[in-house]
């Protein structure tokens, strides 16, 4: 036992080691590629200090901001996910599915239609407004779809069903709201709602970073607690856990993540759920190592479909929640059939 308990601890700082290798790479990718590439000799000149003035704006001004928000927004997403595949015990549970990023969404294109003039104009304190919008409109989808899936509690089938349709609902009152928005806002509101890191500046960053990063932290440190709940109730209260309180408390955490990172990058589909199976098949179901290893693998994913999406056919881009949904719809099918 002992042995299988060092062999998991190994595994797990060997997965971290490498995913972190693989992030540093592929931040390195991104900084150089791009309508303007930069050579990776001038891109670690640039970031130590030598570059020109050129180079700085781009990479600074431009390329940075982007990539760190791909990095928060996709570990944020693939922590939410993990947080409600474990506490609803439902592989399929994912902010998307649930329609938390659409409630997140409506409220976000709300705020833009009633108190910006466009989606680009937003600026300033409009910036910081933002989240809160998008976490009233999470919250708001989270408790309707609860509500609605509650029958002598929660059946997990019953809650993905419910998250659905609520996703459904959310979706037409969006496709209302854009309608109305002028031609050139219509357009940019359908490419963040499909995915798409747009807030691509350092007040995004400085206003999402610390309320991410800390539920994050947050999130790992009840870790035991989800692993306390997989147990099932009667074994959790056994062992002390006030399981309402605990679960309530855990959706809430799930949720505003999910809707602070729709707030920078719009409704990214599947993320939420890829990323958590792909780490349970890695340092399996321990909530201690499956978290950071959770985090790691979707700020990963993110990166990764970001650089994709913005090479593959330039000048022209592609949404990063379009690359995500290309990649990890097969695996969704895959996890539907399987289920039971």
């Amino acid at each position: 036992m002992k042995q299988l308990s060092l062999q998991n601890r190994s595994r797990f700082w060997w997965t971290v080691g490498s995913l972190l290798v693989l992030i540093a790479v592929m931040l390195l990718v991104s900084l150089n590629t791009g309508v303007v590439q930069i050579a990776p000799v001038d891109v670690m000149r640039t970031l130590f200090g030598f570059g020109n003035e050129r180079q700085e704006l781009v990479l600074f001004d431009f390329r940075l901001p982007t990539i760190v928000l791909a990095l928060l927004v996709g570990a944020g997403f693939a922590i939410s996910g993990a947080i409600l595949q474990g506490v609803t015990q439902n592989e399929l549970a994912d902010p998307g599915i649930l329609g938390i990023n659409t409630g997140a969404g409506l409220a976000v294109v709300v705020y833009i239609f009633f108190f910006q003039s466009s989606m680009a104009g937003i600026s300033g304190f409009g910036v910081y407004i933002l989240p809160i919008f998008a976490l009233i409109g999470a919250f708001a989808a989270a408790v309707l779809v609860y509500l609605l899936a509650w029958k002598k509690g929660v059946n997990p089938v019953r809650l993905i069903l419910v998250g659905i349709g609520v996703n459904a609902g959310f979706s037409a009152a969006l496709i209302i709201f854009q309608i109305k928005m002028n031609p050139q806002d219509f357009t940019q509101a359908l490419v963040w709602l499909s995915g798409d890191i747009w807030g691509s500046s350092w007040s995004f960053v400085i206003a999402l970073f610390p309320w991410i990063i800390g539920l994050i932290v947050y999130s790992m440190y009840k870790s035991p607690v989800i692993n306390i709940l997989n147990l099932g109730d009667q074994m959790a209260v056994g062992l002390g856990a006030r399981v309402e309180r605990e679960r309530r408390l855990l959706l809430l955490l799930a949720v505003a993540i999910a809707g602070l990172c729709v707030a920078a990058a719009g409704g990214i589909a599947f993320l939420g759920l890829i990323a958590p199976h792909i780490a349970r098949r890695i340092v399996g179901p321990k909530h201690q190592q499956l978290l950071p290893v959770t985090a790691l693998l979707g700020a990963l994913i993110l990166l990764v479909a970001d650089t994709i999406g913005k090479n593959i056919i330039a000048p022209a881009e592609i949404p990063v929640g379009i690359v995500v949904t290309i990649v990890s719809t097969p695996y969704f099918l895959y996890l539907l059939m399987k289920t039971k």
